[in-house]
This record gives structure tokens, C-alpha cells and sequence, in this order.
């Protein structure tokens, strides 16, 4: 089986190629841009791993390039397509709109298009809890979609999912919609909350909270790359399906645990901001039930791992 995997070189994206060719699957490709919204070193140095397996290739090419892109598909012949590439980040979203409608929309209809024109079989699209809005304290099901967003990062997500089903009736390939609930672990993006607090904790730094009274159903690396991997051979049609652990945790109690790590910790506290929302919280039901996906890591477990990896990463820029 042959994969493509837009955003390989990122957090997700390195950690799901590491997993298929370590389980000698199936022959991977990625795409990675190497976009500047964090540090491309990080990208580079999990790159550097990858490039140590079996059975992979790379291509830094920008997906709104069509010409290059089309060029891939022309070349090689996947059997499935996984959709990771995307600009990130809510309150950079807030600052830079028209960047996710390049980059979370354009980007998607060219991986759409060029995927339909060459007869792929399945695409897995990765979406977010963001396309929820602000439902707080209640799990969510993929029914309770509103369109209701309450940033651009999320209204972009929710254009993407649409161009999906789009272009699922056009060209008749399975589509596997994958909403993500704030993932975390070893690798992770350095701007979101628990790897920006480990590091800032680790150089002796305060750490910045904008309000305590959120919470977020976290969910580690791990579980994720299992559920897209069940995905992998289930493809029926235009599917949607949460992936996440089904148990918020609130600030209150990261930065409480946090502080059985670092028991110097120290907060600063700012006011709400603009494009976050309450609470997440998945409800699973639909993943379980139809893909066979449970998570297994808990968050005391994934956050014990995180932490440990960080402190040999920056120590000494070991790689697990």
C-alpha cells in the first residue's frame, strides 16, 4: 500500500510515518513545506529521523504550488491519502485570517483535486474540535456541528471539511473526516500549552494562563496515531469521526500537576482570549463503535511521558 501524508515533518504527521514504516505497512510519502509558524529546526530534526527508515520519501514542496504538486501525484501512485498540512494556531488565526484561507482551505482543495484526478482510493482529512464552537462542558458528538465557530482556524477547518464532501461526490473516493482533540506529547507543537509550559518550567520561566476556568479533553500522541491508523483500512463512503480521549482536563488541574513536576512554578495570569473556547470534550461513541478505536494513555501518563522527553530533548537533543 502506498500513502501520501501532507505535513509529515509535523508533530502528528512525524510521529504516524514513524509508526507505518516501523510496522513495515506500507510505503510512505510526505509533503512538508517547512512553514516558519514554529521553529523549522523542530521539523527538520524529526525529518532527520524519518530519512533513517525504510521505505520513505520526502518532498518540500508548498501545497498552493499546483504545478509541483501534480507533479507527485503524476509520479506515484497512492492508495490513500492522509491530509495533515495545515496553518495552525487560534490566536495567530485571529491576527492572519486570509493566511488560513490559504493554507487550511486553498492547500486542501488542491490535495482534494490532484487526489480524485489520479483515482486515489480514500482520503483521511484531519479537522478539529474547533468546528464545535463554544458548546462548553458537554461531550460533543459529530452531530452537534453547528457551524458555529468562534475563530478563523476553526471557520478555515470547517471550509476544508466542506471542500471534502465536495469533492467526495465529484470524483466517488471514501473520505475520512478525523477531528482532533487537542493532542500532546513527545515532539508536540511548541506553542501549545502543555509543551510551551514544560519548557518554559525547565528554563526556570513563569508560565502564562489566560484563564483558569477552561479545560480540554488532551489527548495523547499515541491514541491518535491508532485511531488513524484503524481509519487506514475502513474507508466507506463520507465519514466523520472524533478522535479524541473523552475526559477533559481543566487548567486548574494541569497546573496542578504541573506543579508536582515543578514545584517552583510560577503564573501569570491574563485575561480571555479572543477565538478560545470554554471546554472541550469528545464523545468517542461513534470512533468506538464503527473504527474501533479506544484511547488507552491517560492524561497522568501522557503528561508523566512528556515531561520526561523534554527534559532529555533539550537536554540533550535526544530523539524517542
Amino acid at each position: 500500500m502506498n500513502v501520501l501524508i501532507t505535513g509529515g515533518a509535523g508533530f502528528i504527521g512525524s510521529h504516524l510515518t514513524s509508526a507505518l514504516l516501523q510496522e513495515n505497512r506500507c510505503n510512505v510519502t510526505i509533503i512538508d513545506m517547512l512553514h516558519s509558524y514554529y521553529d523549522v529546526n523542530r521539523k527538520k530534526e524529526r525529518l532527520k529521523y524519518l530519512k533513517s527508515l525504510r521505505n520513505f520519501t520526502y518532498h518540500q514542496i508548498d501545497l498552493l504550488n499546483e504545478e509541483k504538486l501534480s507533479e507527485v501525484f503524476k509520479q506515484n501512485t497512492f492508495d490513500i491519502v492522509i491530509h495533515l498540512a495545515a496553518l495552525p494556531g487560534v490566536a495567530y488565526s485571529v491576527e492572519k485570517p486570509n493566511e488560513y484561507v490559504d493554507y487550511d482551505i486553498k492547500a486542501t482543495i488542491n490535495v482534494l483535486k490532484f487526489a480524485g484526478e489520479s483515482q486515489v482510493k480514500h482520503v483521511i482529512f484531519a479537522s478539529s474540535s474547533s468546528v464545535y464552537g463554544d458548546q462548553a462542558n458537554e461531550p460533543l458528538s459529530e452531530e452537534m456541528f453547528n457551524g458555529k465557530v468562534v475563530s478563523p482556524y476553526a471557520a478555515a477547518k470547517v471550509g476544508a471539511e466542506s471542500f471534502c464532501h465536495a469533492f467526495h461526490h465529484i470524483y466517488n473516493y471514501d473520505v475520512t473526516v478525523l477531528r482532533f482533540f487537542t493532542v500532546y506529547g513527545p515532539w508536540g507543537r511548541p506553542d501549545m500549552a502543555i509543551p510551551l509550559f514544560i519548557k518554559r518550567l525547565l528554563d526556570g520561566e513563569s508560565i502564562t494562563v489566560f484563564d483558569q476556568n477552561t479545560a480540554r479533553d488532551y489527548t495523547y500522541i499515541d491514541d491518535i496515531i491508532n485511531g488513524i491508523s484503524l481509519a487506514l483500512d475502513k474507508g466507506n463512503g463520507y465519514k466523520v469521526y472524533n478522535l479524541g480521549n473523552g475526559n477533559p482536563v481543566s487548567m486548574k488541574q494541569l497546573l496542578a500537576t504541573m506543579k508536582s513536576y515543578f514545584p517552583a512554578m510560577s503564573i501569570i495570569e491574563k485575561g480571555w482570549r479572543t477565538g478560545d473556547v470554554t471546554s472541550t470534550w469528545a464523545n468517542i461513541t461513534k470512533a468506538q463503535r464503527e473504527l474501533g478505536y479506544l484511547p488507552t494513555v491517560s492524561f497522568e501518563e501522557g503528561l508523566a511521558k512528556t515531561i520526561e522527553w523534554a527534559k532529555q530533548y533539550y537536554t540533550n537533543k535526544t530523539y524517542n
